[in-house]
């Protein structure tokens, strides 16, 4: 049976009987499986994300010249550890990285275990100590290397289960299923540790997410697949080891020109670097802008942690709810309709002005949801470049990983400057000092950090939406298969 026919019944194995169909038909196996990791990944990730420039800021002290020193070096690993990963996915002789599943059954366990590293100072820090810079830098580069090694296989394999357009629907499905679950873990650790206040709550919450997380994604380690696993290993034929040519540099700047003159990935990423830099501008300075803008007699603690939280599991009730919508117009369409929409809303609350404080609200947690739903969808366009490369250039089996990896040496470094310069416009206009600073110089504080939450996605919006005009694969989803799965 084909991988399309697995998809399609929710079946693993080729043959199975009426009664086990009637048993399993509600649940797609190669789908679930798939998932599993996205919901691992993200019970960590989010925590990760919203809360550790804020640990180190507030509570570590770090200070603005470390906090600078560690970003630059997490830029510069974050950007090239992707494509070398890739490269070695796609064209390793070692099974653990050239297996999809094995990359994620053996990474998985320091993947979660990397999670740990921030919420535990290596001492008591005292203001501005290098120490807790290093620890920043260690933790960033840590966390970002294995999470690449693990969800760099995970994505190849969004590519790879299935070539079908309703099949990577489902996967989106499940995926958004998944993700909805985990990000449920920002929600429980407000609540539980009190946005971070009861610290020892919240580094015991940690611990646990860390578990839970692993046993998800080792659960797509032993169960998933994908249709290259085991390509060329039938009977009477050479095995993957012998027939993959040698890892060589030479090779890997053939196969990086290759994909990087490919006019719609450069459209994608442009527009994708600014995605990922307005995904880290709110998921790290959500919080602080909430607490500085919003009076706590407005929206109270228990309030803003049902706000967070609803940032992180609204996209994906978004998502879910928009697959007719998928399925009609393409994900071409709905993307620039989000930049559409996200450019307007933010000029609208710009003329209102910071005084309307449960507006502004709203718009912090809608402009969040819309991002991230957004973001979700990006695996849909990445699939089809990789389908029109793998035909193009007439691959036996496709770059998958390769092609994320170069996708995200260009895009993750938003990662980095997003934090990098947000925080050194508000610290020129005395973040550092707010707790000491006269009223009029706080209220010029507030009025940057109001400017920045209505300036900076209006007009990424719009550059997203000029870029993204121009790209070419817009109805993939009117055909029901681009090549035949073998």
């Amino acid at each position: 049976m084909s991988t399309e026919e697995k998809m399609g019944s929710g079946v693993r194995s080729g043959t199975m009987t009426t009664g086990q169909n009637r048993l399993n038909f509600k649940v797609n196996q190669a789908a679930l499986a798939y998932a599993m990791t996205t919901l691992g990944a993200s019970m960590i990730n989010n925590i990760f994300s919203f809360y550790y420039v804020k640990l180190f800021i507030n509570e570590y002290k770090t200070s603005e010249t470390a906090f600078h020193q560690s970003q630059l070096v997490f830029m510069v690993w974050n950007a090239l550890n992707d494509p070398l990963f890739g490269y070695l996915q796609d064209n390793s002789r070692m099974r653990c990285c050239s297996q999809r599943r094995l990359s994620i059954l053996y990474g998985a366990p320091l993947y979660s275990l990397s999670f740990l590293l921030p919420w535990f100072p290596w001492r008591s820090y005292y203001p501005g100590d290098w120490l807790s810079g290093l620890h920043l830098m260690v933790a960033l580069c840590a966390f970002d290397g294995l999470l690449t090694f693990v969800l760099l296989a995970q994505c190849a394999l969004f590519a790879e289960i299935s070539s079908n357009h309703r099949n990577r629907i489902r996967l989106v499905q499940y995926g958004q299923v998944a993700s909805l679950m985990g990000s449920s873990s920002i929600l429980f650790c407000g609540v539980l540790s009190r946005n971070m206040e009861d610290f020892a709550a919240f580094q015991a919450f940690s611990v646990l997410v860390a578990v839970l997380s692993c046993c998800c994604m080792l659960y797509t380690g032993f169960y998933s697949q994908s249709r290259y696993d085991y390509k060329g290993c039938s009977p009477g034929e050479a095995c993957i080891d012998d027939q993959t040519p040698p890892v060589s540099f030479a090779m890997l700047r053939t196969l990086m020109w290759q994909i990087l003159t490919n006019g719609d990935f450069q459209l994608f990423v442009t527009m994708n670097f600014f995605q990922v830099f307005m995904l880290a501008f709110l998921n790290n300075f959500t919080m602080i802008f909430t607490e500085q803008l919003i009076p706590a007699n407005v929206l109270p603690p228990l309030a803003k942690s049902l706000m967070y939280g609803a940032g992180f599991i609204c996209p994906q009730l978004l998502v879910l709810s928009c697959q007719r919508l998928l399925h009609d117009i393409g994900y071409y369409r709905i993307i620039l309709y989000t930049f559409y929409l996200e450019a307007g809303l933010a000029a609208l609350v710009l003329v209102l002005g910071p005084q309307h404080y449960y507006v502004l609200a709203f718009f912090l947690t809608f402009t969040m949801v819309l991002i991230q739903a957004c973001f979700s969808l990006f695996g849909l366009p990445l699939a089809d470049i990789i389908d029109a490369d793998l035909l193009r250039h007439k691959r036996s089996s496709p770059l998958s990983s390769m092609v994320f990896g170069t996708n995200a040496l260009f895009t993750k470094p938003g990662q980095s400057l997003a934090p990098m310069m947000v925080l050194s416009i508000l610290n020129q206009f005395g973040y550092e000092r707010r707790k000491d600073a006269a009223e009029a110089d706080l209220q010029l504080l507030h009025s940057v950090m109001f400017y920045l939450v209505c300036l900076v996605p209006m007009c990424v919006a719009t550059v997203q939406a000029l870029v993204w005009r121009r790209y070419s694969i817009r109805n993939s989803h009117t055909v029901d298969t681009k090549y035949i799965d073998s």
